[in-house]
């Protein structure tokens, strides 16, 4: 089975993002990207995440051509090929309708720096790309357009992405994101947050390269990863 190993990661992980809490239903979708022959390993369109086996997993190309898988891949194909076009270091891919970052991206706000773990995301804020349609390639052009920097963002009326250069950490990020952003919905409840500036956030991403236990690795893992 081409990408095994890939696509019993995704399977594994897509029962943890509904555990989790991250996404609800059959909503969201994740993505490992190998680069060395061009193939993305993409979890498959409107399934139940408890019963997904690796088999369920489609192998597809740049092209949203299969390869490999009898399913039909996530509806959100376009999106996933469009960040790991226009980012290199990106290998997975996770995209999620998680509450917190949902109700900042319908009221069209940034996640903002209200806490320094922000900084995993490698900007000081995490921006809102426009509203397009869910499975559209208009909808991958307004993130690409948007995104920046970071390695994560609000996709208006709809949810969030997040990139890394693994499973890991593209996890790990959608899990920080969305927990600043229930810290920021919370704090605006009560009165005006404090932001960190840009570079009290460049200063901690300085510090998150030496963060863990095996950096000498180089493996980067997110915050909450």
């Amino acid at each position: 089975m081409i990408l095994e190993k890939e696509r019993k990661e995704i399977a594994d992980y897509l029962k943890k993002m509904l555990e989790s809490g991250l996404t609800k239903g059959t909503s969201g979708n994740i993505s490992i990207f190998d680069r060395k022959n061009g193939y993305i390993a993409i979890s498959p369109s409107g399934m139940n995440y408890e019963e997904i086996i690796p088999e369920d997993v489609v192998v597809i190309d740049l092209d949203k051509n299969i390869i490999e898988g009898n399913r039909k891949p996530s509806s959100e194909s376009d999106l996933h090929i469009a960040i790991y076009k226009s980012k290199p270091e990106a290998n997975s891919v996770v995209h999620t309708h998680s509450m917190f970052c949902t109700v900042l991206s319908t009221l069209n706000m940034p996640i903002k720096s209200v806490h320094y773990v922000i900084a995993d995301c490698g900007s000081a804020e995490v921006p809102v790309a426009p509203y397009r349609i869910y499975g559209s390639e208009d909808l991958a052009i307004s993130v690409v357009n948007t995104i920046g920097k970071s390695n994560a963002c609000l996709l208006a009326n709809h949810g969030m992405v997040a990139c890394g250069d693994n499973l890991k950490s593209a996890f790990g990020l959608a899990s920080t994101c969305e927990w600043v952003a229930e810290i920021q919905w919370r704090a605006l409840s009560v009165g005006t947050p404090n932001y960190l500036s840009d570079n009290q956030i460049i200063e901690v991403e300085e510090k998150f390269k030496t963060y863990g236990q095996n950096s000498e690795l180089n493996e980067k893992n997110s915050y909450f990863g």
